[in-house]
This record gives structure tokens, C-alpha cells and sequence, in this order.
């Protein structure tokens, strides 16, 4: 009885190899812009390992489709764009990137005023389950406000106030007294505060505080899910993550998560024969 091969959607594959994200996948798969085995694919097509893909005509390597899953953590500084070309020629947080299997996928984005931790994976899949609203993945920033807030202005932004693209609030909100210990500076007006949200809409943070007629003077994220942003990394400094974090990380939108352990042994030719079998002894 032969065993059935096991298939999975064509953009999840795609994602996974790092050629985008697994939304971007499904426009190109809709564009006409990728094919399987030489025909052009459509929305819904599932694929194998042994299938053939091209994208743009261009075949996607078969060690691509099954690549280690890495993650790496980047401290992002004020002036950079979470874009990979910018028509204004400004710097992007992929300029200073270690090569990699695939490409770099960056997990949320941070506009071009704000700083702090930004993940990059080679993984679409865990990039688009750790961006999805459904996750309900926390994000945390450290927010320097101008202006006078009061007790009631922090009771609305945790009930919810409304925005252009609807409801939005903070799941949590605390002062942070003690902000020098933290190197932050509070120029005479400005209070600093640590918010939490669980989703990542454009601009989120600084739209909540705005709505209450305050300005945010800095903004910086500290925290993506379990992941903080380390101690004595600097801004424009990168780290990739320990094999725990990546395994935490994935816990944390139900993906399973091969060590480099299983990849090596899965990755290992399997020998034939009684090699290694202890001789038996003559008597």
C-alpha cells in the first residue's frame, strides 16, 4: 500500500521559503506570477516536497522550501523605514542585515519617528501568525506624552476610544517612576509610560495618546510577545535569537518548532547495513 505524499498550501510553502509573506503570496498565486510543475498556479493549489515552483519564472530553490527557521532581533533607530527601498532614499532596517537562506521577513513595522525592537525571521509563516490580529500577541512600549494626563484620560485609553479604523485601546498602562534608571530623559511637560497592546495597527499607539489631545515626543517598543529587548544592545545592533526564544515564539502562535538538533538528525543520511554493530567474538 503506498503512503499518500503529504501536501500544503502553495502560499504557505512559498512564506515559509521567505519568498514574502503568505498575504503577498496569495496576490502573486492571484496575479499569475507563480507556477507549479510549469503551470501557472491558482488560489487554493496544495503542493509536495517534490513539486517544482517558480515564481516570476524563477525556480525557488529546494533547500529554500525547507529552510532553518531563523529569528533575529534588531534594535531599530529614529530615521530608518521598515521598507526594503524607499523612494525618498532614506536608510531601511534591511540595510545592515546578515545574508541569509531565503530572505528576511520583518515581523510588524515601526514608523519612521519610533525605535526599539523589531524581529526579522526567514519564516513567513511565523512572521504572518505573529502579526495577526487573531494571535492576540502583545506588544509593549516604553511612551514619553506631553501634556497633561489625568486619571480619567488613562481610564478612557484602557475602556477604548474610537479611531479612524475603528475601536482601539491599551490592555495595560503603568508610570514609570523611576525613568533614569532606564536612561530615559523627561524634558519639563513629559511623563513617561509603559502600554501594552495586542495588536499592531498603523501608527496605534501614538493615535490612542493623540486622541486625548497629547502628544507623543518618543515612542519605543520593548517588548514583541515573549521577546524584550536586551540590555546593552545598541540602536542599529542586531542579535539572532537562542533556540529557546525561537521555540517560545513559535509556542506562542501554536507552531511546532524543530531544534537544530532535529533538523540535524532529519538532515543525517541514514546508513545501511550493521555499521557500528559490535563484532561478535570468536571463540
Amino acid at each position: 500500500m503506498t503512503q499518500e505524499k503529504q501536501t500544503e498550501k502553495l502560499q504557505k510553502v512559498l512564506a515559509r521559503a521567505g519568498v514574502g509573506s503568505r498575504r503577498q503570496m496569495e496576490a502573486w498565486i492571484a496575479e499569475g506570477r507563480v507556477k507549479v510543475n510549469g503551470h501557472v498556479a491558482q488560489l487554493g493549489d496544495r503542493v509536495t516536497a517534490e513539486d517544482r515552483l517558480q515564481v516570476d519564472g524563477r525556480p525557488v530553490a529546494r533547500r529554500k522550501l525547507q529552510p532553518e527557521r531563523r529569528v533575529l532581533l534588531y534594535y531599530k533607530p529614529e530615521g530608518q523605514v521598515c521598507t526594503r527601498d524607499d523612494p525618498e532614499g532614506r536608510p531601511t532596517v534591511f540595510e545592515n542585515l546578515p545574508e541569509a537562506d531565503g530572505r528576511w521577513v520583518v515581523v510588524g513595522r515601526l514608523d519612521l519617528n519610533s525605535q526599539g525592537l523589531l524581529l526579522f525571521t526567514t519564516d513567513g509563516e511565523l512572521a504572518n501568525r505573529l502579526m495577526h490580529p487573531s494571535s492576540g500577541i502583545e506588544r509593549e512600549y516604553a511612551v514619553r506624552v506631553y501634556g497633561e494626563v489625568t486619571p480619567e484620560i488613562l481610564r478612557r485609553l484602557q475602556q477604548g476610544v474610537t479611531l479612524d479604523d475603528g475601536e482601539a485601546a491599551f490592555t495595560r498602562i503603568t508610570p514609570v517612576v523611576d525613568y533614569r534608571a532606564l536612561g530615559y530623559e523627561a524634558p519639563p511637560g513629559n511623563e513617561w509610560y509603559q502600554v501594552t497592546l495586542r495588536e499592531g495597527r498603523n501608527r496605534e499607539v501614538r493615535r490612542l495618546w493623540e486622541s486625548q489631545g497629547l502628544k507623543v515626543s518618543r515612542l519605543i517598543r520593548v517588548r514583541y510577545g515573549p521577546v524584550s529587548l536586551p540590555r546593552g544592545l545598541r540602536r542599529g545592533e542586531h542579535r539572532p535569537l537562542r533556540e529557546g526564544q525561537v521555540a517560545a515564539l513559535c509556542q506562542a502562535v501554536g507552531l511546532e518548532h524543530e531544534t537544530q538538533k532535529d533538523n540535524d538528525k532529519r538532515k543525517a543520511p541514514r546508513h545501511k547495513g550493521r555499521r557500528g554493530r559490535r563484532p561478535t567474538r570468536r571463540r
